[in-house]
């Protein structure tokens, strides 16, 4: 246990540093300043792995020892890490569209996504818990689970990409307007205001729960993706909080390049399916962690080569 409550230590330390210091007053952040975040960020979650390492040769983590090889856990965790930050492109398309829709300003829009990572915090680590509980007690979960992904990935390929989602029209919405007073006036970083004895939502709740919500949807796909990499808790919930904290300045960096990555979506696709038979053949078969790792890159890098070329082709003509 003294090692999980470092790392949420740790993980409140960061967070207290954030809202607290570097961005104690609300701005829109620069593409300079988006850059510089994600790559520290980027920088942390891939340095942890040494961590990681040191945590395992020492058995400093409940459930391991000395004995344990250090070298495959942080691998684990590497790909993990890799697989998250993967996925969360899809997860920064519907953030931009839920900001878009409700017009919320540049400047407020990180304060929005500062709480949603506190309530992805908790929501991850609860779905993460009963994912290995599943996988432990009942073995024959790895196959569902490896269907829903390899599914997950069929949907991807034939979804449309034209059809633009609208936050406004979700069953999530419609809800909250039922049972509390909306308004459509933002009134600097409120979530809610008082008026005539009422406290009514403003834009920026509304697109804080839509994006909880989104996060706990996109949670289904990551969560039995690095189940199929990994079943240890500690390694699948760091890999999964230090993508998702990442998150944030990897949006402002990304969101407005998303149409340049146009067939980054079958990078995903190839991810999602292997790592479905990956978990369908757990039970029989380990494929090997290097095999993991190597493709996940080689996806990832063929994606984004592609599709700047074909950026690139579309340009000229």
């Amino acid at each position: 246990m003294l090692i999980w409550s470092l790392f949420l230590l740790m993980i409140g330390i960061f967070l207290a540093l954030d809202l607290g210091v570097f961005n104690k007053n609300a701005h829109e952040i620069s593409y300079k300043e988006a850059s510089r975040w994600t790559l520290i960020w980027t920088s942390i979650g891939i340095s942890f792995s040494a961590i990681v390492y040191l945590i395992y040769a020492n058995g400093w983590i409940e459930g391991s020892s000395k004995t344990t090889n250090p070298i495959p856990a942080s691998i684990e965790y590497l790909t993990g890490y890799i697989i998250e930050l993967t996925l969360s492109i899809d997860n920064i398309f519907v953030i931009a569209m839920i900001f878009k829709s409700f017009k919320i300003p540049l400047k407020y829009q990180h304060r929005v996504l500062f709480w949603g990572i506190i309530g992805a915090l908790v929501f991850r680590g609860l779905m993460i818990f009963f994912g290995v509980v599943l996988i432990e007690k009942f073995t024959w979960t790895t196959y569902v689970f490896g269907a829903f992904l390899i599914f997950t990935a069929v949907k991807m390929v034939f979804s449309d990409d034209e059809k633009e989602f609208d936050p406004k029209q979700s069953f999530v919405y419609k809800t909250i307007r039922k049972l509390m007073p909306v308004t459509g006036r933002i009134d600097g970083q409120k979530f809610f205001i008082s008026r005539r004895g009422l406290t009514i939502a403003t834009p920026l709740f509304l697109a804080l729960i839509l994006i909880e919500l989104t996060d706990v949807l996109f949670a289904l796909d990551s969560i039995p993706a690095i189940l199929g990499i990994t079943r240890d808790p500690f390694l699948v919930f760091t890999s999964n909080i230090f993508a998702i904290m990442g998150l944030r300045s990897m949006y402002f960096f990304v969101a407005n390049m998303l149409d340049s990555f146009h067939y980054l979506k079958y990078s995903l696709t190839v991810i999602l399916t292997y790592v479905g038979i990956k978990l369908i053949l757990a039970n029989h078969y380990h494929l090997p962690l290097g095999l993991s790792l190597g493709l996940i890159a080689v996806s990832i890098a063929a994606g984004i080569f592609f599709s700047l070329k074909y950026k690139e082709d579309h340009t000229k003509h």
